[in-house]
């Protein structure tokens, strides 16, 4: 029983190998592109794999894809078919995220870029903290991340609502779903944190049209993927003041480009895509059972639903 780990052109394959290995001694772990004979090859561990090169395993019974995206698998047009994929829930991942988010709501929330701004200039202000409890933080995205985010954000008192494409009820929040739902979630949010799966129905989805039915004044968190995103349209809100700032941790293009206007902007905070990340220790345990399953016939943990993209 073989095990492959294809990563493309990330380098971490080895030390990711060392950790399975250590975990199950009995599996045989390989490294792309050096996967001996395709027939030996159980299943596959993927992240932001070559396309196109995971065809002409006969024997392939999973594939296992290392974060919690899994729209650069399902960007792949030869992919085998009627082989599951499943996808790594990670408590520690969720709770950075969510530190994330916090920090970010709160930067807003105390006008800290203001109090910086004023310290640089010798100027002492006061700036009132907003009130929270009249304050809604709306969360794009309502799976693992958003719910644990949403919850913590709301225990420190903030008003908080959620959307999703489908209906879901949720203690302590407004729901909103659906395309009928979208405009009045954003009509009642200060602070839109963007948490949803990149999939073909929510790319662009943060654009001209959303942006505008945000209250004035309103801020953007997005620490899901760069292609919820309409750069230009996110730049024009933000110069035209719809919008007040932006924090932005994804992008279209990554590293971000040297020339991009967001590294300049003045309201845009760019950060470099950590605001959250799996690391092996931590899912590891999860991927081995995974491959247990799979080759016991048994049913799997996290498995990707694909009509629906997450």
């Amino acid at each position: 029983m073989a095990v492959l780990i294809h990563f493309g052109a990330d380098h971490s394959q080895e030390r990711w190998r060392n950790t399975l290995q250590r975990l199950d001694p009995s599996l045989e772990f390989r490294l792309w592109p050096e996967e001996g004979d395709p027939a030996d090859i159980d299943a596959i561990v993927v992240w932001k794999h070559v396309h196109g090169e995971l065809l002409g395993y006969p024997n392939l019974k999973l594939i296992c894809n290392l974060g919690a995206g899994v729209e650069h698998i399902l960007g792949d047009d030869n992919l085998p078919e009627g082989i599951p994929f499943t996808r790594v829930v990670d408590p520690r991942m969720t709770g950075a995220m969510a530190e994330y988010v916090l920090l970010h709501i709160l930067r807003y929330h105390r006008h800290f870029d203001e109090t910086q701004a004023n310290q640089r200039e010798r100027k002492w202000e006061y700036l009132p903290p907003d009130n929270a409890a009249t304050t809604t933080i709306g969360f794009l995205g309502l799976g693992e991340l958003g719910r644990h985010a949403a919850n913590l954000v709301g225990a420190l008192g903030f008003d908080v609502a959620g959307w999703s494409r489908s209906a879901k009820t949720l203690d302590g929040m407004t729901t909103y779903h659906g395309e009928d739902g979208l405009v009045p979630f954003l009509n009642s949010t200060k602070m839109l944190v963007c948490l949803l799966p990149l999939t073909s129905e929510t790319e662009g989805i943060i654009n001209a049209r959303t942006l505008s039915a945000l209250p004035e004044g309103a801020y953007l968190i997005n620490a899901a993927r760069g292609g919820h995103v309409v750069d230009a349209d996110l730049i024009a809100a933000l110069d035209y003041g719809t919008l007040e700032g932006a924090t932005l941790d994804v992008f279209h293009e990554e590293p971000l480009p040297d020339d991009h206007p967001f590294w300049t902007h003045p309201r845009i905070t760019v950060t470099p895509h950590n605001a959250a990340d799996s690391f092996p220790d931590d899912v590891a345990p999860q991927i081995i059972d995974n491959i247990r399953r799979a080759l016991e016939g048994r049913e799997l943990l996290n498995p990707v639903d694909v009509g629906r993209g997450y």
